[in-house]
């Protein structure tokens, strides 16, 4: 397992698997190991992948400074990634919370970024957050489904200001475009692959400006790609078009029978809209992911 150090000296652990170009992956959680990630969906059949464990996560070290889990104090993280690899210019994917930092990555450094790829994506960075009338819309897809009643209600006091722990196994299935063993285990993994201390850092008071990252990332000249879940309430595929219309070469792609990890629910479609993402601009059919 290989480490590099952040500019602070704290020691960094990243996962590489994989042929073809590179792609440096951002994990979300917020604050969860890369492994969660898997292959994504065997995208590494196209692709080198470059997972970074973010600092108290996985195998990278706990800094001695904890107020460096903050979102914006990760980005020298990613750029001291990109250097350690010898690259001059890095595509990157990144996960729900992850892409917060990709984001403000690409802000800071908007040189450095060939590509931009944004996976069912958090963005406080940009200002724009699920709404709660997002969140109903994605449960009320789910009815029929034999949890959809105990989850509703748990969204409902979740909505209602509940606290999230006992809550959660029955709002967990909504995360999943199919919950079955597969998906069970990847949510049952969440538990020792994610540091809560550090989660509870990532989005602290300062951490995000939107009017100045959206200033900033108005001037990206890189390709832009959001994919959303059609099940999936944060972002929603209306959502996902708002967050890419940001971008001046921004693209939406919304995965048919997807929820908020759409590589586990359909691995073939996640794959091939990532492989066949063709860069500015381009919106694609909601039919699985595929381009025409």
């Amino acid at each position: 397992m290989p480490t590099f150090p952040a500019h602070d000296g704290t020691a960094l652990a990243y996962h590489t698997e994989g042929e073809g170009e590179p792609l440096l992956c951002l994990p979300g959680g917020p604050m969860r190991a890369s492994a969660y990630l898997g292959d994504l969906g065997g995208l590494t059949a196209d692709r080198r992948l470059i997972r970074l464990d973010l600092r108290g996560t996985g195998d990278s070290a706990v800094p001695d400074d904890e107020g460096t889990y903050r979102c914006d104090r990760l980005v020298d993280d990613v750029e001291a990634l990109r250097e350690h690899c010898g690259f001059d210019r890095a595509d990157v994917l990144a996960h729900s919370a992850g892409a917060n930092l990709a984001l403000l990555y690409a802000a800071a450094y908007p040189a450095r970024v060939k590509s931009l790829v944004l996976v069912t994506p958090g963005a406080r960075a940009l200002g724009i957050a699920a709404t709660r009338e997002d969140r109903r819309g994605a449960v009320a897809l789910r009815r029929g489904e034999p949890w959809y009643e105990a989850g509703r209600a748990a969204w409902e006091a979740l909505l209602g200001g509940a606290e999230p722990d006992d809550l959660w196994p029955d709002v967990v299935p909504f995360m999943y475009g199919r919950w079955d063993a597969a998906a069970r285990k990847h949510a049952a993994d969440d538990a020792h692959q994610t540091n809560p201390h550090a989660r509870g850092g990532y989005h602290a008071d300062g951490a995000f400006d939107p009017d100045a990252t959206r200033r900033a990332l108005a001037a990206l000249e890189a390709p832009v790609l959001v994919i959303a879940g059609e099940y999936d309430g944060a972002p929603t595929p209306a959502r996902a078009r708002e967050i890419a219309a940001v971008f001046p070469h921004g693209g939406a792609a919304v995965q048919s029978g997807a929820g908020h990890y759409p590589w586990l629910d359909d691995p073939a479609a996640f794959r091939r809209t990532v492989a066949d993402f063709p860069g500015a601009g381009t919106d694609f059919p909601e039919t699985g992911g595929r381009p025409p």
